[in-house]
């Protein structure tokens, strides 16, 4: 028996691109195969190759989105800002385009949906992690509060804002500011986490993540993501474990003290 297709009329679908548009047909579809709708499909793209561009035409007829265009490369700050611009809902599902949901994000959706409408002190749902939050308070349906206090000891508890999959308010960033633009992807990150928690944003997630959302990146369109040497050592290597705790930590809390937030 088919599933009932389900329509979320206040949410938008933002989906940033650039250079992976046999990911976003991939995306696109997970949506048709799990049978959710939205209210509106927002594509915005960095000045991808033209071979990509004319697969986005394409994809634009079949699956019905506004394409948001750049006519040069300015990075992920930029490609989100102008993305969130052009979104008239009240509500922004946020993704980038080499994630699949799952079936279980009908589910999620619709409670997140649900929390967010009647809790207006929360301003992020978040799907998708790499790992568990280290301070969380249980909320109801798996959805739990993410906590953070500058003198808890743990470097990932920064990470209350994330750019993985997420749902929040459309006027997030008047609460926020706008992205950082003319940045790496991490440091264009890391400047909204700081933002998220100086204006004490809420953010929750669903504890069970690992089973809304799957990420793939293909040998054909891998991570658009560079990563400084540096950072690809001490992600690699175990027996700088502890090292790069004390450095991540630190870091960390000398970008909250010190770095200017828009």
């Amino acid at each position: 028996m088919r599933e009932e297709t389900l329509i979320f009329k206040d949410v938008a679908l933002l989906i940033t691109h650039y250079n992976r548009s046999l990911s976003l047909e991939r995306l696109l579809k997970s949506f048709e195969d799990i049978h959710i709708r939205f209210n509106e499909i927002i594509v915005s793209d960095d000045c991808s190759d033209e071979k990509h561009l004319t697969r986005l035409n394409q994809l634009k007829e079949k699956h019905n989105f506004k394409l948001v265009s750049s006519d040069k490369n300015r990075g992920l700050g930029n490609n989100i800002n102008k993305g969130q611009q052009a979104v008239t809902s009240p509500f922004t599902l946020y993704i980038q385009e080499d994630f699949v949901p799952k079936a279980a994000f009908r589910q999620r959706l619709k409670d997140a949906i649900d929390l967010i409408q009647k809790d207006t002190t929360i301003d992020l749902v978040r799907f998708y992690a790499y790992r568990k939050h280290p301070y969380l308070a249980p909320i109801k349906n798996g959805f739990s509060e993410i906590r953070f206090c500058f003198w808890w000891p743990s470097y990932w508890q920064f990470h209350c804002y994330s750019d993985h999959p997420h749902l929040k308010r459309s006027n997030f960033c008047k609460k926020f500011g706008n992205y950082a633009e003319g940045f790496n992807v991490d440091i264009t990150e890391f400047k909204m986490v700081i933002s998220f928690l100086k204006r004490k944003g809420k953010a929750v997630i669903h504890e069970d993540f690992q089973k809304i959302f799957d990420q793939i990146n293909s040998v054909q369109e891998p991570s658009q993501a560079s990563r400084k040497e540096f950072r690809k050592l001490l992600q690699s290597q175990n027996c700088l474990l502890i090292p790069r705790i004390i450095y991540r930590n630190t870091k960390a809390r000398i970008r909250y003290l010190f770095w200017q937030t828009s």
